[in-house]
């Protein structure tokens, strides 16, 4: 394995994730809570959001398995005493990290559409400016596997905080009683192959958009 490779796969990662993180953290003291900004998570550094696991271990494992790309970072902590309304403040910061990954994915789709057109050959492994080809090719990928995983409604994703937040009270509740066990759940699909099935057609999907 090219370790330039496992280095611009490293890259797009960390700079995904922290993206992500930075708009949760970004959403939530625009709604009042301060408590990321206060955590320094408002940046789009990676050493603050770093998750040795999620951001390093399982999103290289992946690439080298030749498997898709994912993971995770450190999640930024939510004080819901300083949100004005925290059932519907919870849905807006909970989105606002799949929304900045589809952003980013759009950014990503634009530059290579830009790059295929000035330079056709430019995903030639030999070209000159194949290292950027390959960083935003990755980049658009993963951020759009970043968005569609994050919506699962599976706690603790995203997508369980936006159910969550949509939900009559009485039937929010009864949900919120699965939280417990939504990483359990969240490794059954994941060994189960489930989720494979989720992400492989959007991954394909995604890559057609380059052809």
């Amino acid at each position: 394995m090219d370790p330039i490779e496992l280095l611009i796969v490293l890259a797009v990662v960390l700079f995904s994730l922290s993206i992500h993180e930075s708009a949760h953290a970004w959403t939530a003291d625009w709604l009042g809570d301060p408590t990321g900004r206060a955590l320094g998570r408002v940046t789009l550094n990676p050493l603050v959001h770093i998750d040795p696991m999620g951001s390093i271990l399982v999103p290289l494992l992946g690439f080298v398995m030749g498997g898709f790309i994912f993971g995770w970072a450190k999640p930024v902590p939510v004080n819901p005493r300083h949100l004005k309304n925290p059932k519907r403040d919870h849905i807006f910061i909970a989105a606002a990290g799949p929304a900045s990954n589809v952003v980013a994915a759009l950014a990503f789709l634009i530059v290579l559409k830009v790059m295929n057109l000035m330079a056709p050959s430019l995903s030639r492994g030999d070209h000159a400016l194949y290292p950027l080809f390959l960083f935003c090719f990755l980049g658009l990928l993963l951020n759009v596997v970043l968005a569609v995983f994050n919506l699962l409604p599976i706690p603790p994703l995203d997508g369980s905080w936006i159910l969550s937040g949509l939900l009559p009270h009485h039937l929010s509740v009864l949900y919120d009683r699965i939280r417990p066990y939504g990483f359990m759940l969240l490794l059954l699909l994941m060994f189960s192959g489930a989720l494979g099935e989720i992400i492989r057609p959007v991954w394909a999907f995604v890559q057609g958009l380059i052809v």
